[in-house]
């Protein structure tokens, strides 16, 4: 369990810190998905802030802060449930793949760090 608990915990980690990166740059696929869902341009630095911390907190539960890291997990649990929801309301179906996937890699980050 510690391995996958590893593996998972890192690639959400850097999935969220990834996308945090692009956010902050304004990257042309960041706008138009913000755009469609009707996110203002405005808000992307504070959703790069949240994911930002999601994924240093997943960090510091692997260097042996375990409730930091289960804190982390649970959050980005939230934001991505959120995420889901705004891409839901907008009836924006056809890329709703992408914060399901990140929901998945958060959840399975919680799940695996809270069973330690």
């Amino acid at each position: 369990m510690d391995t996958a608990y590893v593996i998972v915990t890192v690639l959400t980690a850097l999935a969220n810190a990834g996308i945090a990166v692009a956010d902050l740059l304004r990257a042309d696929f960041v706008l138009a998905n913000s755009a469609e869902v009707g996110v203002p341009p405005s808000r992307l630095p504070w959703l790069a802030a949240l994911k930002a911390a999601g994924a240093a907190g997943l960090v510091l539960g692997l260097l042996g802060v375990p409730a930091v890291g289960v804190a982390a997990a649970g959050g980005l649990v939230l934001f991505f449930t959120g995420a889901v929801v705004v891409h839901l309301r907008a009836r924006v179906h056809h890329n709703l793949a992408v914060p399901g996937a990140y929901l998945a890699l958060a959840a399975a980050s919680l799940v695996l760090a809270a069973a330690r």
